[in-house]
């Protein structure tokens, strides 16, 4: 059993649906802030825009239920506080000449390959949200072979195994540390930590939206976490949601 921080509630599972499924049930049957949801395995996982998330044993699936009480604009900036949080735990656990990078929007890379995603849920009004689902899965005795990205997993990257009980415990205690940082400081700390992981800053990038495609430089991410791009005009676009490639092709 992992360790957890102060105010946490660990609901272990050995097979389930989705993770964040069965945190979002639980939210609105009031399950209270740092209810944790962790399965073993996942045989309906999900990742951004509905894509399927290959959830095998042996890899981590965490849900994690927070009642911010903020607008709804300011809790999306948990996304960016959760990749932080994943990152700062990953970065603990694997060996040092390896490195870890925040991909926006939100997935986390090591050595420019995909180890973690992150996804957001929530319910609530533009005034307040009722509370948010942060969904995260780590690639740890195996990663998918055929993706968008490269990917990898901590065991092939670690001269011994990682437990999974270790990467939980280490991400629930950034995970709270950072929320409590970005209760109480704003969202700029968060921004900044996540800005010196990033994965292309000041680079070339292809952004995939619904409907087209755009390239130019990755010239910075807001407070709200959009993504800045400078067009080869020198015009520049603020992205909320779409598909991050890096470098140019």
């Amino acid at each position: 059993m992992p360790s957890l921080p102060d105010g946490c509630t660990l609901i272990e599972l050995q097979s389930v649906g989705s993770t964040n499924d069965e945190a979002l049930a639980r939210a609105q049957d009031g399950a209270a802030d740092g209810t944790v949801v962790w399965a073993r395995e996942q045989t309906a996982g999900r990742g951004r825009r509905g894509r399927d998330w290959s959830s095998p044993l042996g890899n981590l699936y965490t849900s994690t239920i927070l009642r911010p009480e903020r607008p709804t604009g300011e809790a999306a900036q948990l996304s960016l506080v959760a990749a932080v949080a994943l990152a700062s735990a990953l970065d603990a656990i694997l060996p040092d000449r390896v490195k870890v990078a925040c991909k926006w929007p939100n997935d986390i890379l090591v050595d420019g390959q995909k180890i973690a995603g992150i996804l957001l849920e929530s319910q609530g009004s533009n005034d307040a949200v009722s509370w948010i689902v942060i969904g995260c899965g780590v690639n740890v005795a195996s990663h998918p072979e055929i993706t968008a990205y490269p990917a990898t997993n901590t065991n092939a990257v670690c001269a011994d195994a990682v437990s999974l009980e270790a990467i939980l415990e280490h991400y629930l205690e950034q995970l709270f540390v950072w929320r409590d940082r970005w209760c109480e400081e704003g969202i700029e700390p968060v921004r900044r930590a996540w800005i010196d992981r990033a994965a292309g800053l000041g680079g070339p990038i292809i952004v995939r939206l619904l409907d087209c495609e755009m390239s130019g430089r990755f010239y910075d991410m807001d407070a709200d976490g959009a993504l800045l791009l400078e067009l080869p005009d020198g015009s520049r676009k603020r992205i909320t949601a779409g598909d991050v490639f890096i470098g140019s092709t």
